[in-house]
């Protein structure tokens, strides 16, 4: 297709030129397109971090799923409640840790929940440590018959 550029019959090395012109054009256009794709996946990061809220869905980088109850804008973390009935669990992550988020679904949110102030986060850090501690070793654990 380009050797016509490439004869050498007109005497000049003009076709060498253009061919490298053109692969110079195309890289460079290459590299524009890949630095706005990667601004735009930046800023739509940077939106999905900061909608956050609490009573999200979140799942994060590690696989952990659950519910946000409280977030911390100065430390960048948010507290994550997972597991169900008496096996609720408390977990504190970074907000870069958010893989996919969900949003609150408004009739199951109490309009109080909304926004936690810091006693409610310490209570929640408070109940999360008392549950974390370990069982005692010299009782066996309960074990389900059903």
């Amino acid at each position: 297709m380009f050797n016509f550029l490439l004869d050498g019959a007109s005497g000049s090395d003009a076709g060498t030129w253009i061919v490298y012109g053109v692969l110079a054009v195309l890289i460079i256009a290459f590299l524009v397109w890949t630095w706005v794709s990667s601004k735009k996946r930046q800023k739509q990061e940077a939106e999905k971090l900061a909608s956050l809220k609490v009573g999200d869905k979140v799942k994060t980088i590690g696989g952990v799923c659950g519910v946000v109850i409280a977030i911390d804008d100065a430390e960048n973390t948010f507290t994550l409640e997972t597991g169900s009935g008496a096996n609720v669990s408390y977990i504190k992550f970074d907000k870069g840790a958010i893989y996919q988020t969900a949003p609150a679904q408004e009739a199951q949110i109490p309009s109080a929940t909304q926004e936690s102030t810091a006693e409610e986060q310490k209570e929640i850090e408070k109940t999360a440590s008392e549950k974390a501690a370990p069982a005692d070793p010299a009782q066996p654990a309960e074990e389900n018959k059903e």
